[in-house]
């Protein structure tokens, strides 16, 4: 029986049931206990519309509430847009760092430039490819493509250079530790191992 059943009206989707069940943990993590949420949709919005129940589960310290748990599943979308977006126009996974804390400290730098680029969508001037149309409300993309003329007239906070003059170079005899290598990690299912049934119906086949 269900721990705590919820309905509400949801302008998008209709009359949605939210369900939910406590005391459940995976087969592996006995004492990390979890809670199980069922969504399902009993009467949608539109004639023809129809939803397969959702299935989640919560594991955390403090659960939020049921009216709001299923609608934070649903921003998983909007997240997945963002991070296609530091990959390919914010170069998140570009740099060939040498350590975890220097990926880590990349890593963070993506949020702040994402919400810099938001702001200056405001003082920002349009300027599109010649295949590309205008566009009265700039996404963060084209606000990146039109911010070098931000740049320009804004100018950098940083202080010219200054000129080193001749290096001394590395100490004599000293040798710089290698860069520490690891493991690749392949995406893609490992290949099965041939079982002596198998191998023996190949020779007879053969033979």
């Amino acid at each position: 029986m269900a721990t705590e059943t919820l309905e509400v009206e949801d302008l998008k989707f209709g009359r949605v049931k939210v369900m939910r069940w406590s005391g459940f943990h995976f087969l592996q993590s006995p004492n990390r206990a979890m809670e199980i949420i069922r969504v399902e949709v009993i009467q949608p919005v539109g004639r023809y519309r129809k939803f397969q129940p959702l299935w989640l589960a919560w594991l955390g310290q403090t659960m939020p509430a049921l009216e709001d748990l299923w609608h934070k599943y649903l921003r998983r979308f909007t997240l997945e847009h963002w991070y296609r977006f530091a990959k390919q126009r914010l170069y998140w996974t570009q740099p060939q760092l040498g350590s975890t804390q220097a990926a880590e400290r990349w890593s963070h730098l993506m949020p702040l430039l994402t919400w810099q680029l938001w702001l200056a969508r405001v003082a920002c001037i349009d300027s599109p490819l010649p295949w590309q149309s205008n566009q009265d409300k700039l996404s963060p993309g084209r606000v990146a493509q039109a911010f070098p003329i931000i740049l320009a007239a804004i100018g950098t906070p940083a202080q010219p250079p200054k000129t080193r003059g001749k290096s001394p170079g590395r100490a004599q005899g000293h040798q710089p530790p290698l860069r520490p290598r690891y493991p690749t990690v392949k995406k893609h299912a490992p290949k099965k191992a041939k079982s002596q049934e198998s191998l023996n119906k190949a020779s007879s086949t053969a033979a």
